[in-house]
């Protein structure tokens, strides 16, 4: 049996783990604190962005991280205006990585 952690307590430890990376990170939106998805926006270079999403990949039950929308930072926020419209619940976090994955590949946010 997966236990799954509150996504309030995941973004408090995220936000944390961030700041010792010395990134700074912005909850632009708060979601449901028990059980809201985590979009995570990474801000990069000349106006460009790359929003995350978990996503269930129902062959291996893995929560890989996976593009949601890339392009002009403008655009992406866009999307995203739009999704946390339909889902009040969301959670929208932006990072200032310019050069990497915001974290998100290291162990303990990944699947593997």
């Amino acid at each position: 049996m997966s236990l799954r952690l509150a996504t309030g307590v995941w973004v408090a430890a995220y936000l944390a783990r961030l700041r010792a990376a010395g990134l700074a990170a912005y909850v632009v939106a708060k979601g449901d604190p028990t059980a809201g998805a985590v979009v995570v926006k990474l801000v990069q270079a000349e106006g460009r962005a790359t929003a995350l999403a978990r996503r269930f990949d129902f062959e291996t039950g893995a929560r890989p991280w996976a593009v949601l929308a890339e392009g002009a930072e403008r655009e992406v926020d866009a999307i995203l205006a739009r999704e946390r419209g339909r889902d009040p619940d969301l959670w929208l976090i932006d990072v200032e990585d310019a050069g990497g994955m915001g974290l998100l590949d290291a162990k303990g946010l990944t699947d593997g």
